[in-house]
């Protein structure tokens, strides 16, 4: 489980791809607290880490990952968002993670508001109805608020040390994002359509 609170900006160090998935290597001061075999958020999506050797480790990204997930798209100097796995003692800053990526979007906006950056992120209908304003949504594994919706659209505000911490504050307009909605709203529309039959 992972709370959305990015603990580093990691950087691509290689990608391998062939037809049966993508290794990636990453670097990060986070590699000494990382063990064989434990899951980190990259830009919200749950790997397994393996092959850590100084500051970088690696992950074997499945084809079902690369699908799902804008993670096919990264390339060696690629800035990532980096979570560790939540410890059972740690505070929830966030909200609850569980770093399986919905869907992606687009980011097809960004303006100045203030000392804030809006950005609006398009994305497909069947993700959108989980998308509430003033509820949590996950971008690119970033908790955020959401401060608007509409029927394609919603809008993310990124306080300045989002964007210094991130790699949303590098962010620009077409590029492709991870989404991952409230799992709470999942279970409750399961939950009421299967009541409602």
């Amino acid at each position: 489980m992972f709370t959305g609170l990015v603990e580093d900006l990691g950087t691509i160090v290689s990608v391998d791809r062939d037809g049966d998935g993508a290794v990636l290597t990453v670097e990060s001061r986070l590699a000494p607290q990382i063990g064989e075999g434990d899951s980190v958020a990259v830009n919200g999506v749950c790997l397994t880490a393996t092959g850590i050797r100084g500051e970088r480790f690696g992950f074997d990204v499945m084809l079902e990952s690369l699908r799902r997930s804008s993670l096919g798209e990264l390339d060696a100097g690629s800035a990532v968002n980096l979570e560790l796995a939540l410890r059972a003692d740690a505070r929830l800053g966030g909200h609850i993670m569980q770093g399986h990526v919905d869907g992606v979007g687009a980011v097809s906006g960004i303006r100045e508001d203030g000392f804030s950056r809006v950005v609006t992120i398009e994305t497909d209908p069947d993700l959108l109805k989980y998308v509430v304003e003033k509820g949590s949504i996950a971008v690119d594994g970033v908790s955020l608020t959401v401060s608007r919706v509409d029927d394609s659209t919603f809008d993310v505000s990124l306080i300045p040390e989002t964007l210094e911490r991130t790699n949303l504050g590098g962010t620009s307009v077409g590029r492709t994002v991870n989404l991952e909605v409230d799992v709470v709203a999942k279970y409750v529309e399961k939950l009421v359509g299967a009541h409602a039959r």
